[in-house]
């Protein structure tokens, strides 16, 4: 028999969110962020999924090999660019657009003799500082790009430390800076991350770039997607595999952390952090077990979890469990676990089943 724990993945959910990433931003192209699997939903099924947006954002080559490999044809751009000049060959023979963030990209370009086009974004550090070219050496590299033969630019490109504080300074002074910087240089642009499509019309550019919005997260703290009209993409369930009575007194789990207040009913789930639920995730964290919210308690281990069943009477051996998805948000789950929506879904295990469907 297979384990129980699997994740439900809703394609229809997918297409929805993309449709609120276009009516947040009419007029706009979207570059889909399907990087680390996206974000742990599969990242084949979604691309096919996402078919209507204009283009796919990956972190890496071997990320947007597989795309290639499974005969996905439309403009995928590396948001990390290459690594190496033994990359470089790939990336114009399939097509595969750039992102040129540092002078030593710079520099293997310069040296390598390209067999065919490549097309490249050139990202600008507006006040993130991790990433890109400071505003002083935009225009130097530009110049560069535009000596190189066989590379044509296709836009500039920076990052939001902060969109998701809503009218907050950084955001301002970084769309500022960006603006400031390319004042005068021809190219596209692209700014917007899900938090600024939804909350900084001003920095919409030419192409967005929503990641967790697709998956139906909201990018602000103490909001879920479902109050910004997003559906949830994944959810994640598993199954009470045993119910016992307990004693007052009597502790439950690794280091007997928890200790039941009183007689009581408890039930154990077949998922932990060896599927990728949080490790962390306190006494208290909720469940839905047959739809109602159940308190977690007692430690996660590995293969199980434990849930407090006062007031589920009517529970059964093999009934289902959520874990987060439809009624339990992934965001209300992070914050109890001390961590993002962005991580859990992220980190769910291959041992995990997961399951496509179409609302």
């Amino acid at each position: 028999m297979t384990r129980a724990a699997r994740a439900i993945i809703d394609l229809g959910a997918l297409q929805h969110n993309l449709r609120k990433v276009r009516d947040a931003a009419p007029g706009r192209r979207v570059m889909a962020v399907i990087k680390a699997n996206a974000y742990g939903h599969g990242m084949l099924s979604a691309a096919r999924a996402l078919s209507d947006a204009d283009a796919y954002a990956v972190a890496c080559l071997d990320e947007a090999m597989v795309l290639r490999e499974a005969g996905i044809n439309k403009t995928i751009v590396l948001l990390e660019g290459f690594f190496s000049a033994a990359e470089l060959p790939l990336l114009a023979q399939y097509g595969i657009a750039a992102v040129i963030h540092h002078d030593s990209q710079l520099r293997m370009l310069e040296q390598t003799p390209l067999e065919g086009a490549l097309r490249v974004w050139l990202k600008v550090d507006s006040g993130m500082h991790r990433l890109g070219f400071a505003p002083e050496a935009v225009k130097a590299a530009w110049q560069r790009l535009k000596q190189l033969p066989g590379v044509s630019l296709a836009g500039f490109m920076t990052h939001f430390a902060s969109a998701d504080e809503r009218g907050g300074d950084s955001t301002r002074l970084q769309l500022h800076c960006f603006n400031q910087t390319l004042s005068g240089l021809a190219g596209e642009r692209s700014l917007a991350n899900s938090a600024a499509i939804l909350a900084w019309p001003d920095s919409h550019g030419d192409w967005l770039r929503p990641g967790i919005m697709l998956y139906g997260v909201s990018p602000f703290a103490g909001q879920s997607g479902a109050g910004l009209g997003l559906k949830p993409v994944m959810r994640l369930q598993s199954q009470l595999i045993a119910i016992h009575p307990r004693r007052k007194g009597e502790r439950i789990g690794y280091g007997g952390d928890y200790t039941c207040p009183e007689d009581m009913s408890m039930g154990v789930v077949a998922i932990g952090y060896g599927d990728g639920y949080p490790r962390h995730a306190q006494a208290g964290t909720p469940l839905l077990v047959n739809g109602r919210r159940a308190p977690l308690i007692a430690r996660v281990s590995m293969d199980m979890v434990c849930v407090d069943l006062r007031g589920h009477e009517q529970a059964r051996c093999g009934d289902p469990v959520i874990l987060w998805g439809d009624g339990l948000p992934v965001e209300e789950v992070a914050a109890a676990a001390g961590t993002i929506a962005y991580e859990l879904l992220c980190r769910v295990t291959p041992r995990v089943r997961m399951q496509l469907s179409a609302s």
